[in-house]
């Protein structure tokens, strides 16, 4: 079992990743399911719509519905604030990455 604070480095990691697709251009839950499953991420749907409407709460996503093939899907694109949160945070990974790499 996974102590609390790596559960909770997990989940930041996973909603990083959402944001950093979604600044790519939509995305829908079940693309990024398999995106993440292929960076070792196994997620449920219980798991990322979750993490996906948490995001649109905080305002960092917005979902658009669109009609694909007579369904209706949502998918997500980051916000002006989501954007400016994801260059935050990677700078902030760069930081961390060049002290743990012994580059002070």
């Amino acid at each position: 079992m996974a102590s609390p604070v790596v559960r909770d480095l997990r989940q930041a990691f996973v909603r990083l990743h959402i944001l950093y697709h979604a600044v790519q251009g939509p995305v829908c839950g079940v693309e990024l399911m398999d995106e993440l499953a292929e960076h070792g991420y196994r997620l449920g749907p219980g798991t990322l719509y979750p993490a996906l409407h948490g995001l649109e709460r905080q305002r960092l996503l917005k979902r658009e519905e669109k009609v694909v093939a007579g369904r209706r899907r949502k998918f997500y694109v980051a916000t002006r604030a989501g954007r400016q949160l994801l260059r935050q945070a990677r700078a902030m990974v760069t930081e961390w990455l060049r002290e743990l790499a012994g580059g002070d």
